[in-house]
């Protein structure tokens, strides 16, 4: 069996509910409505444990935005046009780029996160974040919501 994540949508009814309790976790988190990983598990209805359990494998399928919509977050190595090599991908493979987060180059790479409507994209998430694995320079790249 391979050792990259595989991703399906899911209709939500179907889902053991500490999936649905850890999406509403991060959801008050994000909105900051609570401001700790135990006020928002103790909210939600769910352990600290089970809440990291499955914090970086459940994601909501963000409907309401028109499609499915997903942020990645990677390290990028401080040299010219690893960037542009990033979002050329993204271009090329179909996404729609709808927001690019960059600070500063820390020990010499550059935490970048990139939201992007994907749903016209040709090729499937797993194979999207494989090509951006490839690409010399550019590390840690996950997904940060969307699916």
């Amino acid at each position: 069996m391979n050792s990259m994540p595989h991703y399906l949508l899911v209709e939500s009814q179907v889902l053991p509910e500490v999936f649905l309790k850890v999406v509403e976790a991060k959801r008050l988190l994000l909105s900051g409505q609570v401001h700790s990983v135990n006020e928002a598990a103790r909210a939600a209805g769910i352990s600290r444990s089970a809440f990291y359990k499955y914090k970086d494998s459940v994601h909501p399928f963000n409907e309401e935005a028109g499609g499915y919509i997903v942020t990645l977050h990677a390290m990028l190595r401080d040299e010219a046009g690893m960037l542009s090599k990033l979002t050329s991908l993204l271009y090329h493979e179909g996404a729609n780029i709808m927001t690019i987060n960059q600070n500063i180059p820390v020990g010499g790479y550059a935490p970048v996160t990139v939201t992007a409507r994907a749903d016209g994209m040709k090729i499937s998430l797993t194979d999207l974040l494989d090509r951006i694995r490839e690409i010399d320079g550019i590390n840690n790249v996950e997904v940060v919501s969307g699916f």
